[in-house]
């Protein structure tokens, strides 16, 4: 056998646009994108493909996502985009006074029963299936079956995430038996699956077959629920039957800013979307000429006045104080915009006027366009798997507040301010398609930078991707790529920026796009930062 590193990346790799005009699936893996094209070529339309997708990267990406994830998603039919909420919420039995009792430091945990909410990833699938699918939800889930019962190969990034979750699982769990379920499924006695190593899931494979059996209701009214509620109440976790059963996705109005000419579109609170189109307001006050330190300085300042919002009135829709809608007046970016200065600044919320995730994308010759967004937050997530039938639980509530004051704040039956968002572009009322990026608190940062390279900079898809980006983390600190262009980044420091190398591209997200040009041509760019892959055809 040859003896190399696959992740050892010496010199520099350019990837062009990948074009196609029958169908196309983009996401970080090889093996789900296939998935989904498997699903076209059977007749299935680009609903049928996100969803098999979906349910494919649960498998070959679980240090991402999961059966126990939520998701969000904006569907293009009949040109008119629909927007999905499946995001869950706390359980019933949790309030924050109980959790402030266990806490040691007066924050949420990130892992346990504590953090885990309901999952809501699993009702999207037959929501969206039952609306605008053309094939049955068992014939999409078919290929993720497969790779469950079958087994697939390990790629590299994904090699080195299961490495890094299960080095970071023996420190914190070891000793822990609510945790055991977790190392008998994804380890090998306790020693991390690696590159090129196939990995089985036939725990997985059964709960798959289930979930098509009837139409998720095993999931949420049926033995898996069960199973979940058997664990909460052995291992102290906070769920009741209703959490489960009462369960439903949610389809909700997509929103929306004007950006030169583009419209530009997220789902609404609780997602952070709404970070970026406040971005995007604000910067549309500014002419951006070319890339360079000016350009970049008000991207940062712009990104940092729209997040001290979200994080000041983004939560539940259905707890905020003021409509969100506010936040996105024209009037309102304007007035932001005026506050940035030559300086970097450290800006607080607004005063609006009155009135660790994956990501796949996909498109069919039928016009139908599919953005969708899944996620377990942090890696594994919670740390927590059904015993029987190998279910990884994320741990979304990580994020909540236990500060009364905040927006965010735990209560009973809420939804948390959501990192994941799906982003879509039109123009003139026609589609011009699908983008995300994935990554945390990175994800609307993303979608600016991915925004402005394919519009004010006049990108194509794969280099609107591949440009080297920033990442704002807090006050002042603002990390980079290694790539990123040195003079800029000695001019941003002038500025005040605490600039800060990092030293691999693992925390710069993770995107995809697809544009359909007016001939019906498809257009797709892949993330070269990960294991990212189109399949078409």
């Amino acid at each position: 056998m040859l003896n190399y590193d696959p992740l050892y990346q010496p010199f520099a790799s350019n990837r062009f646009c990948v074009t196609a005009l029958n169908g196309m699936v983009a996401t970080g893996s090889n093996l789900a994108s296939a998935a989904g094209l498997e699903v076209l070529r059977k007749g299935g339309n680009a609903i049928d493909a996100a969803v098999a997708t979906a349910a494919a990267l649960t498998v070959v990406e679980p240090t991402a996502n999961g059966l126990g994830s939520d998701s969000f998603a904006l569907v293009y039919v009949k040109d008119k985009l629909y927007g999905l909420n499946s995001s869950g919420y706390s359980p019933s039995g949790i309030t924050a006074e109980q959790v402030k009792q266990t806490s040691s430091d007066g924050t949420m945990p990130k892992f346990g029963w504590t953090p885990v909410m309901v999952p809501g990833a699993v009702k999207a699938w037959p929501t969206l299936v039952n609306r605008f699918g053309k094939l049955s939800l068992a014939e999409d889930l078919a290929p993720a079956i497969a790779y469950a019962e079958q087994g697939y190969p390990l790629s590299p990034m994904l090699a080195k995430m299961w490495e890094r979750s299960t080095r970071l699982f023996h420190e914190r769990f070891d000793g822990k038996p609510e945790f055991d379920q977790w190392f008998k499924t994804f380890t090998k006695q306790g020693e991390s699956y690696h590159f090129g190593e196939i990995v089985k899931l036939p725990n997985h494979g059964r709960t798959l077959r289930l979930i098509a059996e009837t139409n998720g209701d095993a999931f949420y009214k049926g033995e898996i629920a069960e199973q979940l509620l058997r664990q909460s109440e052995r291992d102290g976790g906070y769920f009741r039957r209703e959490d489960l059963s009462e369960y439903e996705s949610e389809w909700v109005e997509p929103i929306h800013v004007n950006y030169r000419g583009y419209d530009v579109w997220e789902i609404p609170p609780n997602g952070q979307g709404i970070v970026a189109l406040m971005a995007l307001n604000i910067l549309k006050e500014f002419q951006f000429d070319s890339w360079n330190a000016e350009a970049v300085h008000r991207q940062l300042e712009a990104m940092k006045i729209a997040f001290a919002d979200g994080k000041h009135f983004v939560t539940d829709p259905k707890k905020m104080t003021m409509d969100y809608r506010d936040l996105l007046k024209p009037e309102y970016g304007a007035a932001r915009a005026k506050e940035i200065v030559d300086a970097a600044g450290l800006p607080t919320h607004g005063t609006p006027p009155k009135s660790g995730t994956v990501y796949l994308c996909t498109a069919d010759n039928e016009g139908n366009m599919v953005s969708y967004i899944q996620s377990n937050y942090m890696g594994f997530g919670s740390g927590i798997t059904l015993e029987g039938y190998g279910v990884t639980l994320a741990n979304r509530g990580a994020d909540f507040s236990l500060q009364e004051a905040d927006a965010n704040y735990l209560e009973p039956h809420k939804k948390s301010y959501h990192t994941i968002i799906p982003g879509f572009l039109t123009k003139d009322g026609k589609a011009v398609g699908p983008f995300g990026v994935m990554g945390g608190y990175m994800q609307p940062q993303g979608h600016v930078q991915v925004v402005q390279n394919l519009v004010d900079f006049h990108l194509n898809p794969q280099m609107a991707l591949d440009a080297p980006r920033w990442q704002w983390l807090k006050e002042k600190t603002v990390e980079i790529e290694p790539s990123f262009d040195n003079a800029v980044a000695q001019q941003l420091a002038s500025r005040g920026h605490d600039i800060q190398v990092a030293l691999n591209p693992e925390s710069f997200g993770r995107g995809q796009i697809i544009q359909r040009l007016e001939n019906g041509v498809l257009v797709g760019g892949a993330e070269s930062r990960t294991d990212s892959n189109i399949a078409c055809y």
